[in-house]
């Protein structure tokens, strides 16, 4: 699973004083207008690493600059406030995890697709359109192992974003809270292929409960600071989305085969975010090799 590369970066993925990144004092030839992309992503990568090594409430404004090699009227110029700051940080970054994860949900369908076409080729018989018949419970297990492998590796490879995006919110308070549940909606479509729940559940209640379930796992990892042993978790959570709606048997499965892609030696390629360079090289989101940052 591999990342896009036209992905912008995850907030928090990069040092926002890096020399590199620097804007040259005295004229210059740089619109004004990649001056201040430059202002405003750096203040996305400080302001992140800021809140999550202080917490939301103990991070000030002047913190959040001094960390983003920025000054405070270039702070006012981009944000009205710190909670206009966090939440635009917040959406630039969970857009970009998102798309991480709708591409490896429409990857992983394709290849379903492609294979089940074969399949019926070779058996010279139309491919069924049963979702609840056994290669369709199957095939919606091993999409969501995909996509629920991408979200833990991703997450573990920028911590200070993790903790932000996950944690802090909820420092935001209401608006937090309802950026926080939009997030959580955008979640349900990935649901669309699940095989039918019976008529006494509630189809959208238990998506929900689903889904509120897998987040606060997410939460209570990342709280007690094990950001680091989110992708371990891949054969327990696939196990708790995929039972209410595929059964025991297919999760059970589907759990085994994900506790695979775990083992050293698989062929599994863990995805990380977009800047995390060190990470990609290692193939452990998190563990990057000694002498590396990540950074």
């Amino acid at each position: 699973m591999s990342v896009i590369a036209t992905l912008a970066p995850l907030p928090g993925a990069r040092d926002a004083r890096d020399p590199q990144r620097a804007i040259k004092r005295g004229p210059s030839r740089v619109p004004r207008e990649e001056v201040a992309a430059t202002q405003r992503d750096r203040l996305y990568d400080g302001l992140v690493r800021t809140v999550a090594e202080h917490g939301y409430a103990n991070a000030s404004v002047s913190d959040i600059c001094r960390a983003s090699g920025v000054t405070r009227p270039a702070f006012y110029e981009h944000f009205e406030s710190k909670q206009g700051a966090f939440l635009a940080a917040y959406r630039h970054g969970t857009e970009v995890l998102f798309a991480m994860l709708r591409s490896a949900f429409e990857e992983a369908q394709a290849e379903i697709e492609a294979e089940a076409e074969a399949g019926a080729e070779a058996e010279a018989e139309p491919v069924s359109a049963d979702r609840d018949g056994p290669r369709c419970l199957a095939a919606w297990a091993r999409t969501t192992t995909r996509v629920l492998a991408v979200l833990l590796d991703v997450l573990s490879s920028v911590p200070a974003f993790a903790t932000a995006a996950i944690v802090e919110i909820d420092a935001v308070g209401p608006a937090g809270r309802r950026a926080r549940n939009e997030l959580l909606r955008d979640f349900e479509a990935f649901f669309a292929p699940a095989p039918a729940t019976p008529p006494e559940a509630d189809r959208p209640e238990l998506i929900g409960c689903v889904v509120a379930g897998a987040y606060g796992t997410l939460y209570r990892y990342i709280a007690e600071g094990r950001v680091a042993e989110l992708p371990d978790l891949l054969p327990t959570l696939v196990y708790f989305v995929v039972a209410p709606f595929a059964g025991p048997q297919t999760a059970a499965r589907a759990a085994s085969e994900a506790a695979g892609f775990l083992m050293v030696g698989t062929d599994h390629q863990r995805s990380v975010a977009p800047c995390v360079p060190a990470q990609a090289e290692t193939g452990a989101a998190g563990r990057p090799a000694a002498g590396e940052s990540g950074a």
